[in-house]
């Protein structure tokens, strides 16, 4: 809604991007032609004006197909159709019953990318690109990635399959070309870039961009984070980036979502969280859809808290937070149990 651009007009040093910059997340139509304008590896897809249009596209497609909202639509507006009628079924909802509202002006239909997902989040001054350590999250709400998608229900870091030389790759083919064609469309970007993954057999290829840190990434990247988070801010601030070196803990870091029962459909809220004072010392838990109630902490939201742990290993890291899941409890939880399962 351009906070940046309203506190930078004041004279307040802000760390993030601009309105118009922030496109590259809230029109994914818009994402999609910058990645296809300056060579970016991504998904075939089409953005039919219509419903019509965007049903007999879809009746030309193989099955599967990914149908997303071109809005922001909290991490919901992205269906994957195995089926053509799934996809018309999609589009229904998004173009004609308008369950994401104006998120849903436009649709973006793509071929179902097929490999290992990766998010690469990168701080980046509008020049300097600094990879972060990339992580791994699950969409899916039930175990095995079964179920709706979601705004996510757990990750971990570092992602392991992803080498040194991949990551490489991504800086030079994806997330440095996004950055450098934002500037040439008079769009400058600064801040955090969030890129979201697919390794196919052809190598790597951008799902979508985010504009922030985005959850539960964030929630098991940053606690992994040695140097200072605010003299980075600033070094992006002020266009310095290149100068400063950013170190990480060799440590891994596993977070898992306690979701409302329904979530990500319709759920109930209000209900009492107990356990809270009894998770073991070192274990992080991250406050998402909660509130204070005469007293006492109860739900507000689908997605309630992570709890994230660290550890030498992946699997040291996940012994310790699904240890201290049980000890946390409210009415209708539910989580995955298969976070950072080997």
């Amino acid at each position: 809604m351009g906070v940046v651009d309203a506190l930078e007009r004041e004279g307040i040093p802000t760390f993030g991007p601009s309105r118009d910059a922030v496109l590259i997340e809230s029109s994914k139509v818009f994402a999609k032609e910058l990645m296809q304008k300056y060579s970016i590896p991504c998904a075939r897809s089409a953005s039919p004006a219509s419903f019509k249009d965007a049903c007999d596209y879809v009746k030309k497609q193989p099955a599967p197909l990914v149908v997303k909202a071109d809005g922001l639509a909290a991490g919901k507006g992205v269906i994957v159709a195995a089926s053509e009628e799934q996809a018309i079924e999609a589009l229904d909802d998004i173009m004609e019953k308008r369950i994401f509202g104006d998120a849903g002006d436009q649709v973006l239909i793509e071929e179902c990318l097929v490999g290992r997902e990766v998010s690469l989040l990168a701080f980046t001054d509008g020049e300097a690109v600094v990879p972060m350590i990339p992580a791994c999250d699950y969409k899916r709400a039930l175990d095995g990635d079964q179920g709706p998608n979601t705004g996510g229900m757990g990750g971990y870091s570092p992602a392991e399959f992803f080498t040194p030389e991949l990551e490489e790759q991504v800086l030079e083919t994806i997330i440095k070309p996004a950055i450098r064609g934002m500037a040439q469309e008079g769009k400058p970007y600064k801040g955090v870039i969030y890129a979201g993954l697919m390794i196919t057999a052809e190598g790597p290829k951008a799902l979508e961009f985010n504009a922030r840190f985005g959850d539960p990434e964030t929630q098991v990247i940053l606690p992994l984070l040695q140097t200072d988070l605010v003299d980075i801010m600033e070094a992006v601030i002020e266009g310095t980036l290149s100068r400063i070196n950013i170190e990480w803990s060799d440590d891994a870091c596993v977070g898992v979502v306690m979701a409302s029962a329904g979530y990500p459909g319709s759920y109930q809220t209000g209900f009492p969280i107990s356990g809270l004072g009894e998770v073991d010392q070192g274990i992080l838990i991250f406050y998402a859809g909660t509130r204070e109630q005469g007293g006492n902490l109860v739900t507000s939201g689908g997605r309630v808290l992570t709890a994230v742990a660290t550890g030498k290993t992946l699997a040291d890291a996940r012994a310790k937070v699904y240890r201290n899941l049980p000890r946390i409890s409210f009415e209708g939880c539910y989580y995955r149990r298969d976070i950072a399962a080997p």
